[in-house]
Protein backbone atom coordinates (compact mmCIF):
# COMPACT_ATOMS: atom_id res chain seq x y z
CA UNK A 1 0.00 0.00 0.00
CA UNK A 2 1.33 3.32 -0.88
CA UNK A 3 0.45 6.97 0.41
CA UNK A 4 -0.17 9.17 -2.71
CA UNK A 5 3.68 10.76 -3.97
CA UNK A 6 4.28 14.82 -3.94
CA UNK A 7 5.71 16.41 -6.37
CA UNK A 8 8.98 17.05 -4.87
CA UNK A 9 11.03 14.15 -3.93
CA UNK A 10 14.11 13.93 -1.33
CA UNK A 11 16.44 10.95 -1.27
CA UNK A 12 17.52 9.42 2.59
CA UNK A 13 20.97 7.37 1.26
CA UNK A 14 21.87 5.05 4.02
CA UNK A 15 24.67 3.19 5.19
CA UNK A 16 24.06 -0.15 6.15
CA UNK A 17 21.08 0.26 4.29
CA UNK A 18 20.09 -3.98 5.07
CA UNK A 19 20.67 -3.76 8.57
CA UNK A 20 17.78 -3.95 10.95
CA UNK A 21 17.63 0.11 12.00
CA UNK A 22 17.40 0.70 8.29
CA UNK A 23 14.78 -1.58 7.25
CA UNK A 24 12.71 -0.29 10.16
CA UNK A 25 12.72 3.47 9.14
CA UNK A 26 12.48 2.27 5.61
CA UNK A 27 9.23 -0.11 6.36
CA UNK A 28 8.05 2.45 9.04
CA UNK A 29 8.25 5.41 7.08
CA UNK A 30 6.10 3.49 4.35
CA UNK A 31 3.64 2.10 7.16
CA UNK A 32 3.31 5.91 8.47
CA UNK A 33 3.21 7.74 4.92
CA UNK A 34 -0.18 5.55 4.43
CA UNK A 35 -1.80 5.76 7.35
CA UNK A 36 -1.02 2.06 8.80
CA UNK A 37 0.67 3.21 11.79
CA UNK A 38 0.84 6.37 14.11
CA UNK A 39 4.14 7.94 13.99
CA UNK A 40 5.23 7.04 17.72
CA UNK A 41 8.41 7.77 18.93
CA UNK A 42 8.57 10.91 15.91
CA UNK A 43 9.73 13.82 17.57
CA UNK A 44 9.31 15.76 13.93
CA UNK A 45 5.39 14.51 14.48
CA UNK A 46 5.00 16.18 17.56
CA UNK A 47 2.97 19.36 17.75
CA UNK A 48 6.59 22.28 17.65
CA UNK A 49 7.41 20.70 14.39
CA UNK A 50 4.07 21.29 12.64
CA UNK A 51 4.58 24.34 10.40
CA UNK A 52 8.90 24.12 10.10
CA UNK A 53 8.18 22.82 6.33
CA UNK A 54 9.89 19.49 7.12
CA UNK A 55 9.50 17.55 3.28
CA UNK A 56 6.68 14.56 4.00
CA UNK A 57 7.26 11.12 4.87
CA UNK A 58 5.51 10.15 1.27
CA UNK A 59 8.16 12.48 0.23
CA UNK A 60 11.49 10.51 1.85
CA UNK A 61 13.30 7.97 -1.45
CA UNK A 62 15.45 5.21 0.01
CA UNK A 63 18.96 3.89 -1.08
CA UNK A 64 22.49 3.44 0.39
CA UNK A 65 25.19 0.97 0.57
CA UNK A 66 25.68 -2.02 2.40
CA UNK A 67 28.10 -5.07 2.33
CA UNK A 68 25.35 -7.64 2.73
CA UNK A 69 23.17 -9.16 0.02
CA UNK A 70 19.95 -10.07 2.05
CA UNK A 71 16.94 -8.16 0.07
CA UNK A 72 15.43 -5.84 2.28
CA UNK A 73 12.02 -7.63 2.03
CA UNK A 74 13.42 -10.50 3.41
CA UNK A 75 14.91 -8.76 5.95
CA UNK A 76 11.75 -7.09 7.35
CA UNK A 77 9.98 -10.49 6.93
CA UNK A 78 12.70 -11.73 9.52
CA UNK A 79 12.27 -8.74 11.22
CA UNK A 80 8.43 -9.07 11.81
CA UNK A 81 9.11 -12.90 12.58
CA UNK A 82 11.34 -11.67 15.85
CA UNK A 83 8.15 -9.28 16.96
CA UNK A 84 10.43 -6.22 15.94
CA UNK A 85 8.18 -5.14 13.00
CA UNK A 86 4.14 -5.54 12.93
CA UNK A 87 2.87 -9.05 11.64
CA UNK A 88 1.85 -8.25 8.10
CA UNK A 89 3.44 -5.33 7.30
CA UNK A 90 6.84 -6.53 5.31
CA UNK A 91 3.82 -7.95 2.68
CA UNK A 92 1.67 -4.36 3.37
CA UNK A 93 4.97 -2.33 2.28
CA UNK A 94 6.83 -4.58 -0.13
CA UNK A 95 6.82 -2.46 -3.08
CA UNK A 96 8.83 0.27 -1.09
CA UNK A 97 11.04 -2.14 0.63
CA UNK A 98 11.53 -3.60 -2.92
CA UNK A 99 11.72 -0.29 -4.29
CA UNK A 100 14.70 0.85 -2.08
CA UNK A 101 16.20 -1.98 -1.83
CA UNK A 102 16.89 -1.70 -5.97
CA UNK A 103 18.67 1.58 -4.70
CA UNK A 104 21.31 -0.20 -3.01
CA UNK A 105 24.46 -0.34 -3.80
CA UNK A 106 27.86 -2.52 -2.94
CA UNK A 107 29.61 -0.88 0.26
CA UNK A 108 33.39 -1.23 1.13
CA UNK A 109 36.03 -1.61 1.25
CA UNK A 110 35.91 -5.48 1.80
CA UNK A 111 38.41 -7.78 2.39
CA UNK A 112 41.10 -7.94 -0.59
CA UNK A 113 39.83 -4.69 -2.53
CA UNK A 114 42.80 -2.54 -3.10
CA UNK A 115 41.21 0.62 -4.44
CA UNK A 116 42.99 3.50 -2.81
CA UNK A 117 41.53 6.08 -0.34
CA UNK A 118 40.49 8.56 -3.35
CA UNK A 119 39.23 6.11 -5.53
CA UNK A 120 36.78 4.55 -2.62
CA UNK A 121 35.23 7.83 -2.26
CA UNK A 122 35.28 9.12 -5.61
CA UNK A 123 33.26 5.36 -6.40
CA UNK A 124 30.87 6.36 -3.24
CA UNK A 125 30.26 9.73 -4.55
CA UNK A 126 29.04 8.55 -7.96
CA UNK A 127 26.73 6.37 -5.99
CA UNK A 128 25.54 8.94 -4.23
CA UNK A 129 24.95 11.44 -7.07
CA UNK A 130 23.73 8.93 -9.77
CA UNK A 131 20.72 8.49 -6.97
CA UNK A 132 19.89 11.49 -6.91
CA UNK A 133 19.96 12.27 -10.86
CA UNK A 134 18.11 8.86 -11.72
CA UNK A 135 15.51 9.90 -8.76
CA UNK A 136 15.14 13.43 -9.92
CA UNK A 137 15.71 14.37 -6.32
CA UNK A 138 15.47 18.10 -5.27
CA UNK A 139 18.63 16.95 -2.49
CA UNK A 140 19.80 13.59 -0.31
CA UNK A 141 20.85 13.32 3.38
CA UNK A 142 23.49 10.66 3.71
CA UNK A 143 22.26 8.47 7.15
CA UNK A 144 25.15 6.07 8.74
CA UNK A 145 23.52 3.46 10.48
CA UNK A 146 25.87 0.72 9.87
CA UNK A 147 27.56 -1.50 13.05
CA UNK A 148 30.29 0.06 15.01
CA UNK A 149 33.92 -0.05 13.72
CA UNK A 150 36.81 0.40 16.20
CA UNK A 151 38.23 4.56 16.89
CA UNK A 152 40.48 5.20 14.03
CA UNK A 153 43.57 4.22 14.59
CA UNK A 154 46.46 6.38 12.15
CA UNK A 155 46.39 8.02 9.50
CA UNK A 156 44.32 6.11 7.13
CA UNK A 157 40.64 6.83 7.12
CA UNK A 158 38.35 4.30 8.19
CA UNK A 159 35.30 3.01 6.37
CA UNK A 160 32.78 5.66 8.08
CA UNK A 161 34.87 8.87 7.18
CA UNK A 162 34.94 7.52 3.51
CA UNK A 163 30.93 7.86 3.35
CA UNK A 164 31.13 10.83 5.36
CA UNK A 165 33.73 12.00 2.81
CA UNK A 166 31.58 11.10 -0.20
CA UNK A 167 28.92 12.49 1.59
CA UNK A 168 29.80 16.07 1.16
CA UNK A 169 31.39 15.61 -1.58
CA UNK A 170 28.16 15.03 -3.08
CA UNK A 171 26.94 17.89 -2.16
CA UNK A 172 24.47 16.03 0.92
CA UNK A 173 23.77 16.86 4.40
CA UNK A 174 25.45 13.99 6.73
CA UNK A 175 24.27 12.60 9.81
CA UNK A 176 26.80 10.28 11.81
CA UNK A 177 23.92 7.87 13.73
CA UNK A 178 26.95 5.68 15.09
CA UNK A 179 29.42 6.07 17.57
CA UNK A 180 32.01 5.24 14.76
CA UNK A 181 34.56 8.04 13.77
CA UNK A 182 33.18 9.71 10.46
CA UNK A 183 33.89 13.16 10.24
CA UNK A 184 35.78 13.38 13.39
CA UNK A 185 38.88 12.29 11.58
CA UNK A 186 41.88 15.06 11.34
CA UNK A 187 42.23 14.50 8.31
CA UNK A 188 38.28 15.31 7.39
CA UNK A 189 38.89 18.31 9.37
CA UNK A 190 39.29 20.90 6.26
CA UNK A 191 36.65 18.84 4.67
CA UNK A 192 33.98 19.62 7.51
CA UNK A 193 35.26 23.45 7.97
CA UNK A 194 34.68 23.94 4.59
CA UNK A 195 31.18 21.59 4.37
CA UNK A 196 28.31 23.49 1.91
CA UNK A 197 26.08 21.56 3.29
CA UNK A 198 24.53 20.52 7.52
CA UNK A 199 26.06 17.78 8.86
CA UNK A 200 25.34 15.56 12.54
CA UNK A 201 25.92 13.21 15.05
CA UNK A 202 27.03 11.75 16.54
CA UNK A 203 25.87 8.10 18.58
CA UNK A 204 22.02 8.22 18.55
CA UNK A 205 21.37 8.20 21.87
CA UNK A 206 17.97 5.98 22.01
CA UNK A 207 18.01 4.01 25.73
CA UNK A 208 20.64 4.06 28.22
CA UNK A 209 22.24 7.11 27.64
CA UNK A 210 18.94 8.64 26.96
CA UNK A 211 18.09 7.66 30.83
CA UNK A 212 21.16 9.10 31.90
CA UNK A 213 20.96 12.50 30.29
CA UNK A 214 17.67 12.56 32.38
CA UNK A 215 19.03 11.39 35.89
CA UNK A 216 22.14 12.82 35.54
CA UNK A 217 21.15 16.46 36.05
CA UNK A 218 18.88 15.60 38.31
CA UNK A 219 21.52 14.33 40.18
CA UNK A 220 23.18 17.27 40.28
CA UNK A 221 20.20 19.73 40.58
CA UNK A 222 19.10 17.92 43.86
CA UNK A 223 23.04 18.61 45.07
CA UNK A 224 23.15 14.78 45.46
CA UNK A 225 26.45 13.45 45.59
CA UNK A 226 26.95 10.38 42.84
CA UNK A 227 29.37 7.88 43.83
CA UNK A 228 29.65 5.34 41.60
CA UNK A 229 27.50 4.76 38.71
CA UNK A 230 27.96 1.19 36.58
CA UNK A 231 26.19 -0.34 34.30
CA UNK A 232 25.76 -3.23 31.81
CA UNK A 233 24.21 -3.61 28.31
CA UNK A 234 23.07 -7.03 27.01
CA UNK A 235 23.04 -7.08 23.12
CA UNK A 236 22.27 -9.79 20.76
CA UNK A 237 21.82 -8.75 16.89
CA UNK A 238 24.66 -7.54 14.87
CA UNK A 239 25.42 -4.39 17.24
CA UNK A 240 26.02 -7.34 19.73
CA UNK A 241 28.21 -9.08 17.60
CA UNK A 242 30.06 -5.80 16.55
CA UNK A 243 30.12 -4.49 20.29
CA UNK A 244 32.01 -7.98 21.27
CA UNK A 245 35.44 -5.79 19.60
CA UNK A 246 36.81 -4.37 22.76
CA UNK A 247 37.68 -1.58 20.17
CA UNK A 248 34.35 -1.11 19.05
CA UNK A 249 32.93 -1.48 22.79
CA UNK A 250 35.22 1.40 23.93
CA UNK A 251 34.08 3.52 21.41
CA UNK A 252 30.66 3.53 22.00
CA UNK A 253 30.89 3.56 26.14
CA UNK A 254 33.08 6.88 25.28
CA UNK A 255 29.39 8.80 24.61
CA UNK A 256 27.71 7.16 27.65
CA UNK A 257 30.75 8.37 30.03
CA UNK A 258 30.94 11.89 28.67
CA UNK A 259 27.56 12.29 29.54
CA UNK A 260 27.78 11.41 32.90
CA UNK A 261 31.37 13.86 33.27
CA UNK A 262 29.15 16.55 31.27
CA UNK A 263 25.95 16.94 33.28
CA UNK A 264 27.50 15.38 37.00
CA UNK A 265 30.59 18.22 37.10
CA UNK A 266 33.04 15.40 37.01
CA UNK A 267 33.73 11.12 36.15
CA UNK A 268 31.97 9.01 38.64
CA UNK A 269 33.24 5.26 39.73
CA UNK A 270 32.09 2.34 37.57
CA UNK A 271 31.84 1.36 33.93
CA UNK A 272 29.92 -0.12 31.48
CA UNK A 273 30.13 -3.36 30.44
CA UNK A 274 28.70 -4.89 26.86
CA UNK A 275 27.81 -8.46 26.66
CA UNK A 276 26.71 -10.16 23.23
CA UNK A 277 24.05 -12.40 23.62
CA UNK A 278 23.31 -13.75 19.90
CA UNK A 279 19.49 -14.89 21.33
CA UNK A 280 18.31 -11.60 22.86
CA UNK A 281 18.11 -11.07 18.09
CA UNK A 282 17.06 -7.42 18.01
CA UNK A 283 16.28 -6.59 21.66
CA UNK A 284 18.50 -5.55 24.57
CA UNK A 285 18.87 -4.77 28.03
CA UNK A 286 20.41 -2.10 29.85
CA UNK A 287 20.77 -1.84 33.45
CA UNK A 288 22.35 0.80 35.56
CA UNK A 289 23.63 0.58 39.80
CA UNK A 290 23.56 4.31 40.94
CA UNK A 291 25.30 4.91 44.50
CA UNK A 292 24.79 8.45 45.42
CA UNK A 293 24.81 10.19 49.09
CA UNK A 294 22.27 11.96 50.67
CA UNK A 295 22.27 14.46 53.56
CA UNK A 296 24.26 13.94 56.12
CA UNK A 297 26.24 11.51 54.08
CA UNK A 298 23.34 8.67 53.87
CA UNK A 299 24.01 6.02 51.37
CA UNK A 300 21.17 5.23 48.61
CA UNK A 301 21.10 3.17 45.74
CA UNK A 302 19.20 3.78 42.22
CA UNK A 303 18.63 1.03 39.84
CA UNK A 304 17.15 1.35 36.56
CA UNK A 305 16.19 -1.43 33.85
CA UNK A 306 15.32 -0.39 30.27
CA UNK A 307 14.40 -3.24 28.26
CA UNK A 308 13.75 -2.18 24.44
CA UNK A 309 14.17 -3.32 20.91
CA UNK A 310 16.93 -1.04 19.28
CA UNK A 311 15.64 -0.86 16.08
CA UNK A 312 12.15 0.41 17.15
CA UNK A 313 13.94 2.65 19.25
CA UNK A 314 16.22 4.43 16.32
CA UNK A 315 14.19 3.83 13.47
CA UNK A 316 11.99 6.74 13.76
CA UNK A 317 14.85 9.50 15.05
CA UNK A 318 16.87 8.41 12.03
CA UNK A 319 13.44 9.76 10.11
CA UNK A 320 13.55 12.55 12.35
CA UNK A 321 16.83 13.78 12.07
CA UNK A 322 16.71 12.97 8.15
CA UNK A 323 14.09 15.31 7.89
CA UNK A 324 15.10 18.05 9.74
CA UNK A 325 18.91 17.68 7.57
CA UNK A 326 16.88 17.51 4.69
CA UNK A 327 15.43 21.00 5.40
CA UNK A 328 18.07 22.71 7.24
CA UNK A 329 19.19 22.15 3.93
CA UNK A 330 17.02 23.61 1.72
CA UNK A 331 17.06 26.64 4.62
CA UNK A 332 20.96 27.30 3.12
CA UNK A 333 21.95 25.91 6.93
CA UNK A 334 25.86 24.74 6.45
CA UNK A 335 28.23 23.11 8.96
CA UNK A 336 27.44 21.38 12.18
CA UNK A 337 23.91 20.92 13.10
CA UNK A 338 24.76 21.65 17.40
CA UNK A 339 20.85 21.82 17.81
CA UNK A 340 20.30 18.58 17.06
CA UNK A 341 22.15 17.54 20.07
CA UNK A 342 18.49 16.11 21.44
CA UNK A 343 19.34 12.90 19.58
CA UNK A 344 23.19 11.97 20.06
CA UNK A 345 25.33 10.72 22.87
CA UNK A 346 28.28 12.73 21.60
CA UNK A 347 26.78 15.88 19.50
CA UNK A 348 28.76 18.19 17.36
CA UNK A 349 29.54 21.77 18.47
CA UNK A 350 29.68 22.67 21.75
CA UNK A 351 26.27 21.43 23.03
CA UNK A 352 24.37 20.62 26.38
CA UNK A 353 24.24 17.07 27.38
CA UNK A 354 21.20 17.54 29.86
CA UNK A 355 18.07 15.87 27.59
CA UNK A 356 15.86 18.77 28.61
CA UNK A 357 18.08 21.98 27.35
CA UNK A 358 18.67 19.77 24.16
CA UNK A 359 15.08 19.57 23.74
CA UNK A 360 14.77 23.10 24.35
CA UNK A 361 17.33 23.85 21.50
CA UNK A 362 15.50 21.59 19.17
CA UNK A 363 12.09 23.48 19.60
CA UNK A 364 13.97 26.83 18.53
CA UNK A 365 15.51 24.95 15.67
CA UNK A 366 12.12 24.20 14.73
CA UNK A 367 11.15 27.99 14.99
CA UNK A 368 14.13 28.77 12.72
CA UNK A 369 13.08 26.47 10.01
CA UNK A 370 9.47 27.70 10.42
CA UNK A 371 10.82 31.44 9.77
CA UNK A 372 13.05 30.11 6.87
CA UNK A 373 9.86 28.79 5.21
Amino acid sequence: MSASLPRTRVGVWLIGARGSVATTAVAGCAAVAAGLQPPTGMVTETPPFADSGLPPLASLVFGGHDTTDCPLPKRAEELAADGVLPHGLPAAVAAELAAADAEIRPGGPAPGDTRSTERLIAAFTADIQDFVRRGRLERAVVVNVASTEPAADGADLPPSSLYAAAALRAGCGYVNFTPSTGLHHPALAAVAATAGAPYAGRDGKTGQTLLRSVLGPMFAQRALDVRAWSGTNLLGGGDGAALADPAAAAAKNAGKERVLADTLGGSPQGEVHIDDVPALGDWKTAWDHIAFDGFLGTRMILQTIWQGCDSALAAPLVLDLARLTLRAHESGIRGPLTDLGFYFKDPVGQAPSALGEQYAALVRFGQRLREAV
